[in-house]
This record gives structure tokens, C-alpha cells and sequence, in this order.
């Protein structure tokens, strides 16, 4: 094993959430409430499998995010941004971020509904 190739791995793929951060404001968004999300895990006394559920919950956000942007910056790369199937994948895209930005949410409400009553 190469642990210099190794550690290498690791500074592509900051630098690729350093440009993701960088270019995308809702990945910004995103992050920002992820991280409170993750305070608020941290500071309520939750069980082990809501604190799991919620860190999960926040990963799979900003993981689709990812995805999306990429999805993103593929279809602008081979095809102008006005034909209509590039807007198609980006709607498609847009949505699935959003089902999962919901699902978060309401998975949030139910495990810190109780500690904010």
C-alpha cells in the first residue's frame, strides 16, 4: 500500500467538496443546517439510534447534493443548458434532493419534537 497515493485520495476529495462548497449555495445551506443538526444530536440527550438516524439523515442530504451537482455539471458539459432533457435530469435531480431534504426534516421533528415541549 502507497500511503502516499493514499493521503493524495484524501486531498481530491476535499478539493472536490471544497468546489461543491465553493460553487454551490444550496450545498452551503445544506451544510449549514447539517452541522446545527449535528449540534443539537450532540447537546439533546437522544438515543443511540436517533443520534445514528439523524447523522444518517444529514449524510444522505448533502451525499445527494453531491450527486446532484455533478449530475449537474455532466449534463451542462454535453449538452447546451437550454435543451429540454438537461432540465429534465436537473429537475429530476432537484427533486430527489428535496424528497430527501424533506424526509429529514420530518424524521428531525420527530425525534426532537419531545425535547423543545
Amino acid at each position: 500500500m502507497n500511503l502516499s497515493k493514499f493521503f493524495k485520495s484524501f486531498r481530491y476529495a476535499f478539493h472536490g467538496l471544497y468546489l461543491i462548497a465553493k460553487g454551490e449555495q444550496s450545498f452551503r445551506v445544506q451544510l449549514l443546517i447539517g452541522t446545527v443538526v449535528i449540534i443539537l444530536v450532540v447537546v439533546f440527550p437522544l438515543e443511540a439510534w436517533e443520534r445514528i438516524l439523524m447523522i444518517l439523515m444529514v449524510s444522505a442530504v448533502l451525499v445527494l447534493e453531491v450527486i446532484n451537482s455533478i449530475f449537474e455539471r455532466i449534463s451542462d458539459a454535453l449538452k447546451p443548458r437550454l435543451h429540454p432533457m438537461v432540465k429534465e435530469v436537473k429537475d429530476m435531480m432537484a427533486g430527489a434532493v428535496l424528497l430527501t431534504s424533506v424526509t429529514a426534516v420530518v424524521v428531525a421533528v420527530l425525534i426532537f419534537y419531545s425535547y423543545f415541549i
